[in-house]
């Protein structure tokens, strides 16, 4: 029993004992714990102290550039309000002259209708005068001529509607002669107003021919190995490509048709950013090249149609249209030129009273013939207007396409107005580049080339060196002779100068006779009255 007690004892002993020291164990690993869990929240605290002060400078930065963006943004708004109040000053001042030409023109329209009421108030009054002429003859012829008062009346009618007819000529001459005078005057203010309000300033675009390469291993890759990348590249887009001798970093694109310039140039760019060229890379990005340019020209050909409100209008026309963005005339772009005369022409138009949308269109599509002029026989205003016919455009425009440089008889106002507005686009100051002394050489040298023929009296090249007319010396050359010549100058103007386009070469044989009677005679009866009278 006492060993029994003992045993229990020891156990009661040891398991206090184990308690405790669980106990204790207990307690260190709980101040660990909460050291380390103090520690972790130091951590964590010091760490969102650190993202609270990066979240506060970078709102401090994100503040500071946005005042700043609200500062530009406000600098740019008063300088854009400081040109619109500009333009309003402009807009006014403009305003003002116009109302100012508008009273003159109203003074000037009140002075005619007064002097028209008092011419007309003089020709009542001289009417009145002639009926009582008429009577008083009539009473005379009647006692004298011993005439009956019906023959006596059909002679007085006679002689009367003989002076109404001869005063109405008078008056008629007179009044066409103010209305032509009116009318220039106001063709004038026409033209001026539609060139002061019509055109919208657009950017010029410059049409590259060079592409630059960055470096000599490019370069050696485009010319590929014999040669046989840039002839590869010269028979698919049909140019010629050549290093610019001084310059081997400067390709120059070398072809008459810009089309195939602007798709070798698309394809060399895409060639140098890749840095792969390779046969098969070269057929690809010409490929590509073609598809961009040609839905640019189609893009381009809607976005003028659309800016213009001229109506729906055919795809293969508006293709056209963005051709003309590639073309120029005389240093002009045509697409450039053609928007303008379609602004001009509207605006004139309205000013008329005729249909805007109808003179726009006419504008735009004028020069459509030069988009492809370097491809088909013929002139641009022959091929305008035949892809005018084809497309089914309204006969007002195919006129205004063919009649615009005088080729053919003008049938509508329209058409004048697409020659006037084409003219003051086409002569305005800085327009095209060619410089007078080029153009009137250009001209001299047609007339030269004409005058050198025997039998020539005069040539005159006109429409801007289109048109070629002779006048030669018909006793010296026959109508055989003349179409020999005419051949001969053409041939000669073939081999020897360079011209865009076509030329029409036009001999004029012409034989005229003219006498004189009457003027000798009168002298020569003057003379003797005279002689006689000094004699006496």
């Amino acid at each position: 029993m006492l060993i029994t007690g003992l045993v229990i004892g020891f156990l009661l002993i040891g398991l206090v004992a184990g308690y405790l020291v669980r106990q204790h164990k207990h307690r260190q690993e709980l101040l660990a714990v909460q050291e380390q869990a103090r520690d972790i929240i130091a951590q964590a605290n010091a760490q969102t102290q650190q993202r609270v002060q990066k979240l506060h400078e970078k709102s401090r930065r994100e503040t500071l550039a946005y005042q700043q963006s609200v500062k530009d943004e406000l600098t740019e708004q008063k300088s854009d309000i400081a040109v619109r109040e500009q333009r309003r000053q402009q807009r006014e001042q403009l305003l003002g002259q116009m109302a100012v030409r508008l009273d003159d023109q109203t003074a000037m329209l009140d002075e005619r209708s007064q002097a028209n009421r008092d011419q007309r108030q003089a020709i009542h009054g001289l009417k009145d005068q002639a009926t009582e002429l008429s009577t008083k003859r009539d009473d005379t012829l009647a006692e004298r001529a011993g005439m009956d008062e019906k023959a006596a009346q059909d002679h007085v009618i006679q002689h009367t509607e003989e002076e109404l007819t001869r005063d109405r000529d008078v008056e008629v001459k007179a009044l066409n002669d103010n209305a032509v005078a009116n009318a220039e005057k106001w063709a004038k203010d026409v033209v001026l107003s539609a060139t002061e309000s019509g055109p919208q300033d657009l950017p010029k675009e410059h049409m590259e021919h060079t592409v630059t390469v960055p470096n000599g291993e490019i370069r050696s890759k485009i010319i590929g190995r014999d040669g046989q990348h840039i002839r590869l590249l010269e028979t698919l887009t049909g140019t010629d490509l050549i290093f610019v001798p001084d310059d081997n970093t400067t390709l120059f694109i070398s072809t008459h048709d810009p089309i195939r310039r602007e798709v070798a140039r698309v394809a060399l760019t895409n060639l140098v950013a890749s840095r792969r060229i390779s046969a098969n890379q070269i057929e690809t990005q010409v490929e590509n090249a073609q598809r961009d340019v040609n839905h640019s020209l189609w893009e381009t050909g809607e976005q003028t149609v659309s800016l213009l409100h001229v109506g729906w209008m055919h795809p293969d026309l508006m293709k056209l249209i963005g051709r003309l963005k590639y073309r120029t005339s005389y240093g002009q772009n045509v697409l450039l030129h053609s928007i303008e005369v379609a602004q001009l022409t509207g605006a004139m138009a309205a000013r008329l009273g005729y249909n805007t949308r109808l003179a726009r269109r006419a504008g735009l599509l004028h020069d459509l013939g030069k988009a492809i002029d370097h491809e088909v026989e013929g002139t641009h205003v022959e091929i305008g207007t035949e892809f005018a016919q084809k497309y089914g455009e309204e006969d007002v425009v195919i006129n205004a396409i063919a009649a615009h440089h005088g080729d053919v008889e003008k049938t509508s106002p329209l058409s004048d107005l697409v020659a006037a507005a084409d003219a003051v686009s086409g002569a305005r100051p800085g327009a095209r580049s060619e410089s007078v002394e080029d153009y009137i050489n250009r001209l001299r040298a047609l007339e030269k080339i004409a005058n050198d023929q025997e039998g020539v009296a005069e040539s005159y090249a006109i429409q801007a060196g289109r048109e070629l007319r002779i006048i030669v010396k018909p006793k010296e050359l026959d109508d055989t002779a003349a179409a020999n010549l005419t051949q001969e100058v053409a041939k000669q103007i073939e081999a020897t100068l360079t011209y865009p386009g076509k030329i029409k070469v036009t001999t004029i044989r012409k034989s005229t006779a003219v006498e004189y009677v009457g003027d000798e005679k009168k002298k020569a009866k003057k003379k003797k009255k005279k002689k006689a009278a000094s004699a006496s």
